[in-house]
């Protein structure tokens, strides 16, 4: 056991009332037989968040809380990295739910590749059946583009992965996440590790359930954020940015001026410019349900075309507004 590294889980949380004690018990049911301990960074939260970790806390030796003032998820994890005592950082967040072999093969992985940070497939599940088409829509090209810790993939090195097994060591060469990316930041911090001469690496043997958002409204909110912070990445390293983070950016492009063709066409009466606005408004929402069509049941695949609508919109639209204040 002395000869294993040391790790700690940090767990940025909000408002996770609902999910956190569940999320703590997997870590420390966890399978690595060396010392593992856990850091809850608790932000302003409108339910019993708070009561709830200190409770954990109580009840557990390995458990720590510390405060997040400002509520930022970069600033919860520097925070809870602040006082972390282990060798190996492993995020987990507060909805995630970690298999009892997590941990471990995260440490064998870093031990085997050399890298940096390790991660694997954020395998989201749903409860309710826009829940379940969200989690559909996230594991497809159509709906969140190639990346391996959506889709799945060989194991090899990775621009980012979800969450992450960290060696300590790699976070004090950074100097942590960077506290004024509100979203993106664990994209953005993965680069900063690949340009220190680091290594990212994906493996599809770790798994973590993921929550999905419950309604339009939160999908809609969460994506909104994603796309704008996505645009700040690309202001301050142009060079990160890709035909697959312009894809939905473009989409909304081609949308708002396929309503104006339609617009222009009915008042000019063009049947030329009004065919060509109709063709590309419902071609987007044809290729929308053809995506749609093999998922199963049936209720699932009737959200779905919704689902891939709001995501791909909101992120479109959020990269052009660009940064501000994000919403949890």
């Amino acid at each position: 056991m002395s000869d294993l590294p040391t790790v700690t889980v940090v767990m940025p949380v909000m408002n996770e009332e609902r999910h956190l004690a569940e999320a703590v018990q997997r870590i420390l049911e966890q399978d690595y037989t060396g010392a593992v301990d856990v850091v809850i960074a608790v932000g302003p939260s409108r339910d019993q968040t708070m009561r709830v970790a200190s409770d954990l806390a109580t009840l557990h030796a390995p458990v720590t809380v510390v405060e997040n003032p400002s509520g930022r998820t970069p600033a919860a994890l520097n925070h809870a990295i602040a006082v972390a005592r282990g060798d190996v950082i492993v995020r987990v967040d507060g909805h995630a739910l970690i298999p009892t072999d997590y941990v471990r093969i995260g440490v064998e992985t870093l031990e085997r590749t050399g890298a940096d940070n390790v991660g694997g497939v954020m395998a989201a599940e749903g409860s309710t059946d826009f829940e379940r088409a969200v989690a559909r829509a996230m594991t497809t090209w159509f709906g969140v583009g190639g990346a391996s810790f959506h889709i799945g993939g060989e194991e090899e090195p990775a621009l980012t992965v979800y969450l992450g097994c960290f060696r300590r060591t790699a976070l004090d060469r950074v100097g942590g996440f960077d506290e004024t990316m509100e979203r993106a930041q664990d994209w953005e911090l993965n680069l900063r590790i690949r340009e220190t001469g680091g290594v990212v690496w994906f493996t599809p043997h770790m798994h973590v359930v993921y929550r999905p958002r419950h309604s339009v409204a939160a999908l809609a909110r969460q994506y909104h954020d994603y796309g704008r912070w996505r645009r700040e990445l690309a202001r301050r390293h142009p060079h990160t940015l890709s035909l697959r983070y312009l894809a939905a950016p473009l989409l909304v492009v081609a949308l708002v001026l396929s309503v104006i063709a339609i617009g222009v066409g009915l008042l000019a009466g063009n049947p030329w410019i009004l065919g060509a606005g109709i063709a590309a408004l419902l071609g987007y929402l044809l290729i929308s349900v053809i995506a749609s069509v093999s998922t199963k049941p049936w209720a699932v695949r009737m959200r779905l075309p919704l689902v891939f609508w709001t995501m791909h919109l909101s992120w479109g639209t959020g990269f052009w507004r660009g940064p501000g204040r994000s919403r949890s």
